[in-house]
């Protein structure tokens, strides 16, 4: 074979070569899909139950005795603070845009607040027993919050009802008598919680709420009516801390790249 030949194979090689190289390069990469990051959904209603301690400040202040059984003349009267067990249940619904939750909230709540004060300041007799208690209290509320996924801080405020009730009793002849009444009085709240959504449906939270409440006046005379025996009753405020359990419909947990 001549020179000529065997170089005209070599220059042929060495072009298959390059084009087989050149293939290679172009090949495509293809790059692993980004991780799914699991995002909770706040959206949607939800209910539950709430229980805790809760504590009230009552006042109530004479404004007129034509009684012969009553010992407070007007401008007397008595403050007590009470606590006792709060306990009752929650309806809402959420509303999530981005990392912020707004919401509505409806509670009703039942309590075992009260106190019993004797007369030993005012009046000859001495002897008048008065006691009050609230028993259950309702609000109606807009919540809005911050979320960290599963985590959600939150504020809320808007209004609050409570049913309240004065009483007393002097059993010490010659003057007895005894009278009650129950009102309920409206008011406001304002509060601060914290949730955690433990599954996409169960959620598990802590809350403090602050309620104070407007002054009624209550006759107390009881069977000497028409004499009367009125006061200015006031629930002043009302605290709970309250631990929560809500189930929350729907709302699955939303697949975010």
């Amino acid at each position: 074979m001549s020179r000529l030949a065997l170089l005209g194979i070599a220059v042929s090689l060495m072009g298959a070569s390059s084009a087989s190289a050149a293939d290679l390069a172009a090949r495509p990469y293809t790059k692993a899909p980004p991780p799914v990051v699991a995002v909770y959904d706040w959206t949607g209603f939800y209910i539950g139950g709430h229980l805790g301690g809760s504590w009230t400040n009552e006042r109530w202040i004479n404004t007129a005795d034509t009684t012969a059984f009553g010992d407070l003349a007007p401008g007397q009267g008595f403050a007590q603070r009470g606590s006792g067990v709060i306990g009752g249940g929650q309806l809402g619904y959420n509303w999530q845009v981005r990392n912020f939750v707004l919401g509505l909230e409806g509670t009703v709540s039942g309590m075992s607040n009260r106190g019993s004060v004797l007369n030993t300041v005012f009046g000859a007799g001495l002897d008048d027993v008065f006691s009050w208690r609230t028993n259950w209290m309702a609000t109606v509320v807009g919540r809005a919050g911050v979320a960290f996924n599963n985590n959600l801080f939150y504020v809320k405020g808007g209004y609050a009802g409570v049913n309240n009730k004065l009483s007393v009793s002097d059993t010490v002849p010659p003057n007895v008598g005894s009278g009650s009444q129950a009102t309920w009085h409206n008011g406001w709240t304002v509060g601060a919680g914290w949730e955690y959504g433990i599954t996409r449906n169960w959620i598990v939270g802590l809350e403090y709420d602050y309620s104070a409440f407007e002054t009624k006046s209550y006759q107390l005379a009881g069977a000497a009516a028409p004499a009367v025996y009125t006061f200015d009753v006031k629930p002043k405020d009302i605290q709970s801390v309250v631990a929560r359990v809500s189930y929350k419909f729907g709302g699955p947990v939303v697949a975010k790249y």
